[in-house]
Parts: C-alpha cells; structure tokens; sequence
C-alpha cells in the first residue's frame, strides 16, 4: 500500500470563477495553490466539474485526456493553456463499480474541461497526478447527486483527492462590469446560508437549497454549478470540519467560495487570505 493511500484523503469544493483565473495570480488562485501544498500528495484526483453536465452519468476512461478549451471570447493565451495530466482507466472502473446499480458510461471522448484543470493548474501546476473526470446526470435532482457522492466515498481512503468544482453563486447574466463589483445581497444571503450549512454539517439545507426562494432562483438560476457542491458535502465524514478556504465575488454574481473537509487538523485554515474582508 503506497504512503498516500494509508491516511484518509481530503475533500476539496473548489469555486472557480471566471476560466481567466488559470492565468491570474490573485486571493483565490493563491488558495488553491496552497491547498495544493498542504494536501497529502494524492494517488490521483476525481473531479466533478460543472462544465461536464450530461444525460446520464459517465466517466473519463482514457489514459490521456485531453484539454477541453470549452469557452469562447477569452484571450489567446488561455486556448493556448495545456494540462496534460494523465488519465487513470483503474481509477474510472472502480467509479464505476462503487455507482452501481447506477449505470456509468466509461467514456472514451471527453477529457478535463476548465473547470476541472482552471484550478488544478494552480493546486498541481506539474500535471503529474492522474485526474479522472466524473459526468453529472442534468436530468436528476439535487438528491440524487448528494446520494451519488456519498457512493464515493470508499475512494477517500484508496488515496484518491476527490474535487468539486463549481461556484455556489453563479448568474452570468447579473454580471456586474468589474471583477471587484460588490455582490448583490441576495448573492450575500445565499452564500452565507451554505456557508453556515457547511459549518454546521446540514446538508439538509444544502439539498433542498431551493428552500431559500429569490435568492436561490438568482444564485442558482441553473444547477450544473451549484451541485458539484453537493458531492463534497456527502464525502464530509462524521465529526469533520468543513473548513472555508477563500471566499469572495467576481463579477458581483460569481460567488468564489472554496472549502474543504477532513484537512490535517494543523492545516484547516489553510490560506490566510480566508480570514479578509469579503468584497
């Protein structure tokens, strides 16, 4: 059994914000960066991103998955961004089996789109680690994606670092020009409603997020970014704490909050830059 396997391997949500944060050194992606640090060193990464959203529930099965620039009107240099990390075929047939009875295409086509290699350019800029991608099902509700997550779990100790990315307030058509807008109130209200959800282990809440009216239809008003949340909230053991890492607003309505469970107890605030004045 290899070092990485022996201890239980954290939980990471991660909030990405605009693709144009591969390229920036700034609060969040200095975050990331020492969430890379600090981390056991995983075997590989399973990462569910909200760009990956499908009918039905795939994962990447291909030894060398390729960068998926899925965006448009961005700068050159970031369609220039390659993250050549390798594949793990092993890795999406033991997903596979733990989904079951859930049937899970091996899939041969996909590869690591942004919001999977936006932040693992930063948390691991080697691209050394094997990074399989997991599809998230758009036509099953929040539920079933929480209970799905929950399936994962045996990966934790198997050395694998499970990701979720995604933003948990995330209304492109409320963009406020200005990366440093101030966030609109019910993008505040909503965030701290999962903020305080996270603190205090209610996935409950979380769930049945549509519970909290205006500001979740404004916060949330599709789910593919939202519920990759969801996955990490299911993998947070009993009596672990889910540690806010960075939070703050692109944009005004790009909710940039990023945490994790089950971190080394010296390492739960990671990133000082957690503890500044939210814009």
């Amino acid at each position: 059994m290899s070092s990485a396997s022996k201890a239980r391997m954290p939980v990471i949500f991660f909030g990405h914000g605009s693709p144009m944060n591969t390229l920036a050194r700034n609060r969040y992606t200095e975050a990331w960066r020492n969430l890379g640090t600090n981390v056991p060193k995983p075997k590989a990464i399973l990462a569910i991103s909200a760009h990956w959203f499908t009918r039905g529930t795939a994962v990447t099965a291909t030894a060398k998955p390729k960068t998926i620039h899925d965006f448009g009107g961005f700068p050159q240099a970031l369609f220039d961004v390659e993250y050549p990390a390798p594949g793990d075929p092993v890795l999406a047939a033991r997903v596979r089996d733990l989904l079951a009875p859930i049937p899970v295409q091996l899939d041969q086509s996909w590869g690591l789109d942004h919001g999977t290699w936006s932040v693992l350019a930063h948390a691991y800029p080697d691209a050394g680690i094997p990074v399989v991608q997991l599809s998230m099902d758009g036509t099953r509700p929040a539920r079933f994606h929480y209970e799905l997550g929950r399936q994962l779990a045996p990966l934790r100790d198997e050395g694998v670092l499970i990701v979720g990315s995604g933003n948990v307030v995330h209304n492109l058509m409320l963009m406020q020009r200005g990366e440093d807008a101030p966030a609109f109130d019910w993008a505040n209200r909503f965030n701290e409603m999962v903020r305080a959800a996270l603190a205090c282990g209610n996935h409950q809440a979380l769930i049945e997020f549509e519970r909290m009216g205006e500001d979740a239809r404004l916060s949330v008003p599709t789910p593919e970014h939202y519920l990759p949340l969801l996955y990490i909230a299911a993998l947070q053991a009993e009596g672990e704490t889910m540690a806010c890492i960075v939070d703050g607003y692109e944009a005004g309505s790009l909710g940039m909050l990023s945490a994790a469970a089950g971190m080394p107890a010296s390492q739960e605030t990671v990133s000082e830059l957690a503890k500044r004045p939210l814009t």
